[in-house]
């Protein structure tokens, strides 16, 4: 008779508050109100990413705490965020397929020493500029036992958004394959294919990951609201001019 493994009861108590790019049916029409109440308070078109982490920790009952790493800025439970904004001039936003999302500055120099060099072997210096993105992610997968990237793709006037997640990985420089290109840029592919992964500028070290777009995207069209009156407003509220105090330094 063959040997047969006990049965055990397990309990997960690590579950995130929801499944990956299941927001709720709540979610899009909160991130509605919240981005047309914007364009009418501003009167343009215009969400700074800190924005978009505040409105997004507001559609689903976060904390908003702004991060220097910036891979945590949303905080729910065990659970945090990293927000980011990229613009698109795609005409509709279902055929979104591609998006890329400055993500940190990793510089070499700080990190390992020495200096920039572009006749460096490229695969080394890849290994360099990805072992820090992933340092960063590791002390953040210390305090949190998941970690997101929850991005909001816009168009220019905020009248067509799309919002999706992803889980914030770590990368092993083995699966890539980095080339300096002809304007001195790094870029790492999939290896052995033509698939775009990072770009690294070393001037500046800005980090860029190519994500793509999943189908399960959230898609918003949203009706531009009027302006509002600047001057009604301040009349409401009962603005006069005892409300600003001014000094001047002796």
């Amino acid at each position: 008779m063959a040997k047969q493994s006990p049965k055990l009861r397990t309990v997960n108590k690590t579950l995130p508050p929801y499944p990956l790019n299941e927001f709720g049916s709540d979610f899009p029409y909160i991130l509605g109100r919240e981005i047309v109440y914007l364009l009418a308070s501003k009167g343009k078109g215009v969400l700074e990413g800190s924005e978009w982490e505040e409105i997004f920790a507001h559609c689903i009952g976060a904390d908003w705490k702004p991060s220097n790493v910036g891979l945590d800025d949303v905080v729910f439970g065990n659970t945090a965020w990293g927000a980011k904004t990229v613009k698109s001039g795609v005409k509709d936003f279902r055929t979104l397929k591609k998006v890329r999302l400055i993500s940190g500055r990793n510089s070499i120099v700080y990190s390992y020493g020495g200096t920039i060099d572009i006749s460096a072997d490229p695969n080394e210096v890849g290994e360099q500029v990805l072992e820090i993105w992933n340092e960063r992610v590791s002390s953040i997968r210390e305090k949190f036992k998941h970690l997101r990237t929850v991005v909001l793709v816009k168009s220019d006037d905020l009248s067509q958004v799309a919002v999706f997640e992803f889980d914030t990985i770590r990368y092993d420089p083995e699966l890539f394959d980095f080339f300096w290109n002809k304007n001195g840029n790094l870029e790492g592919y999939v290896k052995g294919t033509s698939d775009k992964q990072f770009v690294w500028q070393p001037h500046g070290s800005q980090f860029t990951i190519i994500e793509e777009v999943p189908k399960s995207s959230l898609i918003l069209k949203l009706k531009q609201p009027e302006a509002l009156d600047k001057t009604k407003i301040l009349n409401a509220i009962g603005f006069d001019k005892s409300w600003v105090t001014v000094e001047k330094r002796e």
